[in-house]
């Protein structure tokens, strides 16, 4: 059966994306909205059964303020919350809130979608995963633990950092090819690399992570090195 519910997001057109996808697997979407101040009062408004909340910066003082008013006004809405990997503090900081879930934000539609159901049965949706990395950060923290574009970037080499950027650009596995100077299959094995790597399925889903979390910002200035 499926579940009353609202896609909030920074980003709107990733909020109607996520939407569309689960209205095509049964779900009532009851809106797909922006955060801004009004954003909490929506969703108290429309009462889903569950809220997908989208933050870029679960670390940073007061992005769960939404999710406190939310409990505070519609007890029963269960708030998943969307985004980067984060910090123990930024988990703890969800749930001090009242969400009843944490969710990669490049994770497939599969797992959003348990993390709905769970929320929705009053259990925990968070992936044991996301909790072991929380653990093991805060065991062997690193020197910046909440910059989620610093960390993906230390995870490509310089090559496929190069191809990420062009990637981003537009360019297809010709012409990145071309200006690299490398042959078409050694550059569709970049391509592949690096969608592995970021756990994405597709050059459009890893541009916009790349995006989304500043990992653009940094490499940059790598590109054509």
């Amino acid at each position: 059966m499926g579940v009353r519910l609202m896609v909030v997001d920074d980003h709107r057109l990733l909020a109607e994306a996520l939407a569309s996808a689960l209205k095509l697997r049964g779900h009532r979407v009851l809106a797909a909205a922006a955060p801004a101040s009004g954003a909490a009062d929506l969703v108290i408004s429309r009462a889903p059964e569950v809220c997908l909340l989208g933050t870029a910066a679960p670390a940073e003082a007061g992005v769960f303020d939404p999710v406190v008013k939310i409990k505070r006004e519609r007890p029963q809405v269960a708030v998943v919350v969307l985004g980067p990997v984060p910090s123990p503090r930024g988990i703890a900081a969800a749930f001090a809130a009242g969400a009843s879930g944490y969710v990669r934000h490049d994770e497939r539609i599969e797992g959003v979608e348990r993390a709905i159901m769970k929320a929705r049965a009053g259990e925990a949706a968070v992936a044991p995963g996301l909790l072991q990395g929380a653990f093991g950060e805060l065991l062997h923290p690193t020197a910046q633990p909440d910059d989620e574009g610093a960390r993906l970037l230390r995870m490509l080499t310089p090559r496929e950092v190069e191809v990420l950027v062009r990637v981003a650009e537009g360019e297809d596995t010709r012409l990145i090819a071309a200006g690299m100077g490398i042959a078409p299959s050694t550059a569709r094995t970049h391509v592949q690399r690096v969608l592995m790597k970021l756990g994405v399925g597709s050059r459009l889903e890893a541009a916009a992570l790349a995006a989304r979390t500043g990992l653009l910002d940094r490499a940059g200035p790598l590109h054509g090195t």
